[in-house]
């Protein structure tokens, strides 16, 4: 057995030999390989016949016994097995081949036998690989981190291309194992970085090839030899076979899913695809092919209308790609080091791309928010320059005719989103690669169809084009059914044709039926008639009234009407008259006849028996402190000699008060308690010492400053 605390790479194992005999051997060595033929991996079989799934049930369930069985081997063990059996090698990358990618997945049987093997397999082929790029298991289980490196760089147990498939293929939910994984490998063996930056031109070759195969050329472009002018016509996207096309979109979507997943996973390789030129070569591609892909896509009648909706949706995941790809290496390269301090430039140059790409790139991850977060980190920023910078942004959504959105929906880099795919974006749902821990499928948004012409209202000619565009691409759709889609999504055409063939209509429109006709135009009710004012029915409602006096209306002044005319019409004081007239008659005595009442007179009953009651009776006169009040009204004037011998009795008695009591505010010594009265004496000295002498002399200066009359 392997020694305690000694690498793997330094231990000797005594076993024994093919004769019976016993020998050392290091612990890494081919003669303690295990004999155990690992199977290659076959992707699931499209049409799901029974006898192909049985197969590839058969064939899984072997992949996942002997994986399973590959991890249950101790340390020694199983770096033996990984490093000299090729069969294990080859089931590996097999699957890292032919495994289904996240796009690939809604094409598989739906059996659940066939989804939960799936799952299997890509839980061991993951953990399989996590313990390969793993040199320290435990303190007792490492191998020296130098040799680790040599181990994995020269047994080619793990290349860039094998990276790359890892992160396409366990990315979703393992990116934080993954990082980890990948970083271990670069730092015990920095030669991977090496590999990396002569891999970015074969990378670069991707974008070149589609090219080629287009009849395109982009600026920026390697051409690997120079152009013939008398050469023979080169097929287009629209000349070229059906089956050309989609394979090139397939090969499209799958490069660019593969690089965004790399950089996303491990951004310490966007420096190495900056330096050689990618982005500007990204953005140059994308600004040539795709609006030829996407022309093609429209115009070639296609029998198979499931083929044509899966292309768009792979076109449209590829832009959305593409965008976040230049999104990782402009935040990784240009705006981190600029917070961080460590360069100033590389910003602006990210401006000079192409205006298409410019505008999807700033509809879903807005520039001005940027340059916003540079301003606030670095206040030094020219505010010239980045004013320029952002007119830049304007006029190229100018150029390319598309009106910039007014609220933008942000998104993370890591999240869904990324730009629409210009004017026939489609919504994408992806299916999650099955992760590790059984864990299921989950959807991820694709590139949204945000698009411009997005209005609210339109005229009747707009809307009956809009109704015919739509027509001419789904014909069997009732133009009331198609109505009330463009007015779920603001009339966008674009937006509507998208969720359509996507099957992603809000919940209210798939209740609908798709061949409902256009609804009849029927007459508004007339509003007048259920209004309610305030002045409904008064003498100048004229929604009810048919006749008006029309002399009691008249704008501005009347005509002939002046100052001296008003102050002369004395009509308002002959409208007076007859109510001051009652009041010129006055009657001292109603002499009331028998038989009569003071009501005939508009008089008040007079009650007489109230008089006699209250005639002797002082009610209320003497009540409780009556005396006193009367004795009061009987003193108001006083007999002068008493009120003079008051005051002198008051005169006497202050001549003959008594001295009052001197003050102490001195006390008796610290320490030995003082007496209530020095207390008091010491509050009174300091509430009145400001009385007296100068003592409230700041106040009063504070007083006078207040009011201005000191200088400050």
């Amino acid at each position: 057995m392997a020694c305690a605390q000694v690498p793997l790479d330094e231990q000797q194992v005594t076993e024994p030999g093919p004769l019976g005999k016993e020998q050392t051997l290091p612990a890494l060595h081919p003669a303690r390989k295990e004999e155990r033929c690992f199977v290659p991996y076959k992707s699931p079989p499209e049409d799901g016949s029974p006898a192909e799934v049985e197969e590839f049930l058969e064939r899984a369930k072997f992949i996942t016994e002997d994986l399973e069985w590959l991890l249950a081997l101790p340390h020694d063990k199983f770096w033996c097995q990984v490093v000299f059996d090729e069969s294990l090698q080859r089931c590996l990358d097999s699957y890292l081949h032919l495994a289904p990618r996240g796009l690939d997945l809604s094409a598989l049987p739906s059996s659940p036998a066939v989804a939960d093997m799936q799952r299997s397999v890509h839980r061991t082929v993951f953990l399989t690989f996590l313990r390969m790029a793993t040199h320290k298991e435990s303190k007792d289980n490492f191998i020296t981190p130098a040799v680790f490196g040599e181990i994995i760089y020269d047994n080619f147990l793990f290349d860039i291309p094998k990276i790359l498939d890892l992160c396409v293929l366990f990315g979703k939910g393992n990116s934080q194992l993954l990082h980890k994984m990948i970083e271990n490998i670069f730092t015990q063996q920095p030669s991977y970085y090496s590999d990396l930056d002569e891999t970015v031109p074969t990378v670069l070759q991707v974008f070149d090839t589609i090219l080629d195969k287009c009849g395109l050329y982009c600026e920026g472009a390697t051409a690997m030899e120079p152009m013939k002018l008398s050469a023979h016509k080169q097929p287009t996207a629209m000349t070229m076979s059906q089956q050309e096309l989609v394979d090139l979109i397939l090969y499209l979507c799958d490069s660019t899913t593969t690089i965004h997943a790399f950089l996303d996973i491990f951004p310490a390789a966007c420096s190495g695809f900056h330096s050689n030129g990618f982005l500007s070569r990204l953005t140059s591609f994308y600004e040539t092919a795709v609006p030829d892909l996407e022309k093609a896509l429209r115009k070639r009648n296609f029998d198979d209308k499931g083929l044509q909706e899966d292309l768009w949706k792979r076109l449209s995941h590829s832009c959305r790609k593409m965008v976040e790809t230049a999104h990782l290496l402009l935040h990784h390269t240009c705006l981190q080091p600029i917070l961080e301090g460590k360069c100033m430039n590389g910003f602006a140059v990210f401006f000079l791309c192409p205006s298409r790409f410019l505008t999807d790139y700033d509809e879903q991850f807005p520039i001005a928010d940027d340059v916003s977060l540079l301003q606030q980190a670095l206040p030094v920023i020219d505010e010239t320059r980045t004013s320029y910078l952002l007119q830049g942004v304007e006029s190229a959504w100018d150029s390319v005719g598309r009106q910039k959105p007014q609220i933008q929906h942000k998104v993370p880099s890591a999240a869904a989103g990324g730009a629409a795919a210009a004017s026939a974006g489609f919504e994408l749902q992806e299916a999650r690669e099955p992760g590790g821990g059984g864990e299921g499928e989950e959807s991820l948004r694709g590139a949204e169809a945000m698009l411009d012409g997005a209005v609210c209202s339109v005229s009747g000619a707009e809307l009956e084009s809009l109704l015919s565009c739509i027509k001419d691409l789904l014909p069997d759709l009732g133009e009331g059914f198609l109505l009330a889609c463009l007015q779920e999504y603001d009339f966008n055409s674009e937006l509507v044709i998208n969720n359509i063939l996507e099957d992603r209509l809000a919940p209210n429109l798939d209740k609908l039926d798709r061949a409902m006709p256009r609804p009849v135009k029927e007459d508004l009710p007339d509003v007048l008639n259920v209004r309610s004012n305030v002045f409904d029915d008064d003498e100048f409602d004229v929604f009810r009234r048919d006749q008006v006096d029309m002399s009691r209306i008249w704008k501005g002044r009347r005509k002939g009407e002046g100052a001296r005319e008003m102050l002369n019409d004395k009509q308002h004081i002959a409208e007076q008259r007859a109510r001051y007239q009652a009041y010129e008659t006055v009657v001292d005595e109603v002499i009331i006849e028998p038989g009569e009442s003071a009501a005939t007179y508009g008089l008040d009953d007079y009650d007489d028996e109230y008089d006699d009651t209250y005639d002797m009776n002082q009610v209320g006169a003497n009540d409780l402190d009556g005396d006193s009040l009367l004795n009061r009204r009987d003193q108001f004037v006083q007999d002068p000699a008493l009120l003079r011998e008051r005051a002198e009795a008051r005169r006497a008695t202050m001549h003959f008060r008594p001295a009052p009591r001197p003050s102490n505010v001195v006390g008796q010594p610290k320490g030995q308690g003082q007496t209530t009265e020095t207390f008091l004496d010491r509050r009174k000295k300091e509430a009145n010492k400001s009385r007296v002498s100068n003592h409230n002399r700041r106040s009063m200066a504070d007083r006078k400053r207040n009011k201005g009359m000191i200088p400050s």
